[in-house]
């Protein structure tokens, strides 16, 4: 686009461009346009009263009541920081760990779940994810590389493992660095 001179003119170019434009649309049939034009008329004249019901108001959609809503997912957390430098220093013990290194995405997903989930029922605090950096010799598919080390901490943030993790976080270089997570596990209820 040109730039325009005073507000509200058009530039030759932008002229030639409305131009093609408008030869491409179709007017509306004038007794469409009229009951267009009425239905907008009596909207706007008609009282605001809840109890009448205007056309525009008729086809709205109604939100949810909050009673049909789902409830909120739970919020997640980080480690604590004293919390992280015990189990770095091996105070605090992990309770579990699941290697997913070679599984698929699929695999790696319901395993993932599956462990979790008993995880929280032999309440268990602290687990550790591996899955790896990544950077293996093989080629991975197109050039996809570390694609668990991106997805898991996608999965562990969704709402169905909320009710089971509390938080995540990347482990420290003695228990995998980049390639392992320390996950916190909710006391069940």
């Amino acid at each position: 686009m040109a730039k325009r001179g005073k507000k509200g003119t058009l530039s030759p170019e932008d002229r030639d461009l409305w131009g093609k434009v408008t030869r491409t649309l179709t007017p509306l049939h004038p007794d469409r346009a009229k009951a267009i034009e009425d239905e907008l008329a009596k909207a706007v004249e008609a009282p605001r009263n809840d109890s009448v019901k205007t056309p525009a108001t008729a086809t709205a959609i109604k939100a949810p009541s909050p009673a049909t809503q789902p409830p909120a997912p739970l919020p997640m957390h980080h480690l604590e920081h004293r919390y992280r430098r015990k189990l770095i220093r091996g105070v605090k013990t992990i309770d579990a760990r699941i290697d997913l290194h070679g599984l698929t995405q699929h695999q790696a997903h319901d395993r993932l779940r599956g462990f979790l989930y008993q995880a929280q029922a032999r309440q268990a605090k602290v687990v550790l994810v591996i899955t790896g950096k990544g950077g293996g010799p093989e080629q991975a598919y197109m050039d996809e590389r570390g694609i668990l080390r991106r997805m898991v901490p996608q999965w562990l943030s969704m709402p169905d493992l909320r009710s089971v993790v509390i938080g995540y976080e990347e482990a420290h270089a003695s228990h995998g660095g980049a390639g392992a997570l320390y996950v916190r596990i909710r006391r069940k209820r």
